[in-house]
């Protein structure tokens, strides 16, 4: 199924960070191809209470959920409210993460461990909370979203570097565990694309030295994120959103 003809009808879906940027687009494609979507937050409760207008605006279900998803009871309370309110999460796309520029000179272990936390253990929490569910029905998807800084250099710092290479090493192993559950699991890195977090992007003129000559857009990340859930027989992935940075 293609996802210009994706019928996501009954199904439920949680984006974390999905009240911004590259979450936003996300949690408003999956509504847009009929699922009741959660959109998880942890500060941003006006942003993520806008998302939700937008989709009841369509006519499809959603709402906001606060929660930490680097702390486990955090993970656990939102899981239980979402089903109690939706129903079964069908569809997870852990999108929430941070990336605080720092230099390896000034970084201490405090800022890598919070990092590795709300980028990697996050999305740990999440799929082992959602894991149950879908095995039982024998159908899910989930979707990580990595980073060009995952095989390349990147212009975060190093503990941005591991926890997106971390994330997809979780990707690849929970995809080779659960394909024969009907579960696929997989991951898009993109390349510089033109949120929020974005400043430093601009400030290093990066879009200049892209082949396409410009920065990518949210809704471009969420396209492809739309695609992997239509297509039940891509598992274990990363496709790159880079507009051309590399090649791999």
């Amino acid at each position: 199924m293609s996802a210009h003809t994706l019928d996501l009808n009954g199904r439920v879906a949680l984006v974390t960070g999905g009240s911004r940027g590259i979450g936003r687009a996300i949690s408003l494609g999956l509504a847009a191809s009929g699922a009741s979507v959660a959109v998880n937050y942890r500060q941003r409760e006006n942003e993520a209470a806008n998302v939700v207008a937008e989709i009841e605006r369509i006519g499809n279900r959603a709402i906001a959920v606060r929660a930490d998803v680097s702390i486990g009871d955090d993970v656990t309370a939102m899981i239980d409210d979402i089903e109690q309110r939706l129903g079964h999460i069908d569809i997870l796309v852990n999108n929430a993460g941070t990336a605080t520029m720092i230099d390896i000179d000034d970084l201490t272990e405090a800022d890598f461990d919070h990092t590795l936390a709300v980028n990697l253990k996050s999305a740990f929490l999440c799929t082992h909370a959602v894991l149950p569910g879908m095995r039982a029905r024998r159908w899910g998807r989930i979707v990580n979203l990595s980073s060009a800084a995952a095989r390349g250099p990147g212009l975060v710092g190093i503990h941005y570097n591991a926890s997106k290479a971390g994330l997809e090493g979780l990707t690849r192993g929970y995809a080779a565990r659960l394909a024969r559950d009907g579960i696929t699991v997989n991951a898009v890195a993109p390349g510089p694309i033109d949120t929020e977090m974005a400043g430093p992007l601009k400030a290093s003129n990066v879009a200049q030295r892209l082949p396409v000559g410009r920065l990518g857009e949210a809704s471009e990340v969420a396209d492809v994120v739309m695609m992997i859930i239509g297509n039940a027989f891509i598992t274990g992935q990363t496709i790159p959103v880079n507009g051309g940075a590399s090649f791999i």
